[in-house]
């Protein structure tokens, strides 16, 4: 089977890029990543043999970095390259924290992925980053200055989407145009023992439709449902991966642990397995949390145990801190890097390097290799197609850009309702705290050209 060409930007721990490495379709000729311990980390797993020896490591900020000078170090040419692969720091989009869109240095980060493209003119390109890109708004407007709240109308460069909508708008003016596929997909229903919601982007200059699969895992809870049918119309899905999948048999968690302090520790112990704070005596909660435990909404993260029983929730650069912990099933710790590393299921030997906390943030940060594999082998079988019809570009479509949503959001399992407070028990019965069945397994948007 033929082997395709791929550069990476953006490259972090190479998640993205070990999965599509273990297609066993790819050639990773160039890396492009800021961070020094992120290329120490590239480096070591090269000189270990897991990376292509002839790969070339270029350190520094992508701004700085001419895309003509990377083709040239690997000897191709504007037009050759068949795959870019690269996920832009996504910390602007993200709906988790304070989002500042473009208007944020790293925003702008999408449109140097552009410039590459522009340059370089791949014939795919591969795209990561947060769902949360796909509602941003190259301008961010406060909730308290919108229009449900007395403000004045959004304008365009304020309506949710108008990022994306730009991104796809700037495509169109690349040589002939790029087709562009965005996948909202999450790991867990890949096989994957984590809960992880990624946007996957993969653009093409053959007007080539691409599609991603299905899903293959799902909730055990709801596999045997009288509903089953609406939800999972495949009958041959497989049970979802669990943190016990990928930890559970593991007897040395390594030695670099972000671990929690002993005032934190000496809440956690007092949580049982599978709870959170809501196992805490009303008094140690308020003492633990402070003015957060007076605030709206979950907050399911604090002072969480986990479960073997249960896929991870999405890994976070600092396991350790009281919000958002992730404490062992059975110790009362956080969970190793070791352990981070093999729920992101790398391959075995994956190097990280630097302090603790840039090695968390290597692998917290990065894609699920699992993601990275299926994307490869969508992408592979596209350009397989592509091939036999000697790279004729299919005919134009009238739309552009197409989101598909396959079950991406997973909804949560219960922690308390009416007073009660529910604990997942491994092994035992936890009915009443499990996962709620999907309400929409696949939905298509399209976006015409302007």
């Amino acid at each position: 089977m033929k082997k395709y060409t791929a550069i990476s930007l953006f490259s972090g721990a190479m998640g993205l890029d070990a999965g599509m490495d273990a297609t066993g379709r790819f050639r990773l000729l160039a890396t492009v990543e800021k961070e020094p311990s992120f290329c120490a980390s590239i480096r070591a797993n090269q000189a270990n043999g897991l990376l292509d020896q002839n790969m070339v490591v270029f350190e520094g900020d992508i701004r700085d970095v001419d895309p003509m000078e990377v083709l040239a170090a690997v000897g191709l040419k504007p037009g050759e390259l068949d795959v870019l692969v690269g996920g832009p720091p996504c910390q602007s989009f993200s709906t988790a924290g304070r989002r500042g869109t473009t208007q944020d240095s790293r925003g702008t980060l999408l449109w140097e992925f552009l410039r590459f493209v522009d340059v370089m003119r791949p014939r795919f390109f591969l795209m990561e980053n947060v769902r949360g890109l796909l509602s941003a708004a190259t301008q961010h407007r406060p909730i308290a200055d919108r229009p449900e709240r007395g403000g004045k109308p959004l304008s365009a460069d304020e309506a949710a989407g108008s990022v994306v909508r730009l991104f796809a708008d700037d495509l169109q003016k690349i040589g002939s145009g790029y087709h562009m596929d965005c996948f909202e997909v999450n790991a867990v229903n890949y096989g994957a023992p984590q809960l992880r919601e990624r946007a996957l982007f993969v653009g093409n200059r053959f007007q080539a439709q691409v599609d991603f699969p299905d899903p293959t895992h799902g909730n055990p809870d709801h596999l045997s449902a009288p509903s089953a049918d609406l939800f999972f119309p495949k009958p041959d899905l497989k049970p979802w991966a669990t943190l016990g999948d990928a930890i559970g048999r593991m007897n040395d968690p390594g030695e670099v642990i972000m671990d929690f302090s002993p005032r934190k520790k000496s809440f956690l112990e007092k949580i049982t397995p599978g709870s959170n704070w809501r196992s805490l005596s009303v008094e140690d909660q308020q003492a633990s949390m402070g003015k957060a435990w007076f605030a709206k909404g979950g907050r399911s993260g604090w002072w969480r145990r986990l479960s073997f029983d249960l896929p991870c929730p999405t890994l976070v650069t600092m396991p350790n801190h009281a919000s958002t912990s992730l404490c062992h099933p059975v110790e009362v710790r956080a969970l190793s890097l070791k352990e981070y590393a093999a729920i992101q299921e790398f391959p075995e030997g994956w190097t990280f390097c630097g302090t603790a906390s840039q090695q968390y943030a290597q692998v917290g940060n990065a894609v699920p290799v699992r993601l990275g594999k299926i994307a490869g082998e969508v992408i592979s079988r596209a350009l397989d197609d592509l091939s036999d019809r000697n790279f004729r570009p299919y005919s134009r479509c009238s739309d552009h850009f197409r989101t598909v949503y396959i079950q991406s959001h997973v909804r949560t399992r219960q922690w308390f309702k009416g007073g009660e407070t529910f604990v997942w028990n491994d092994g035992g019965n936890s009915q009443k705290s499990t996962y709620r069945a999907a309400v929409t397994v696949r939905n298509v948007k399209r976006m015409a050209a302007k």
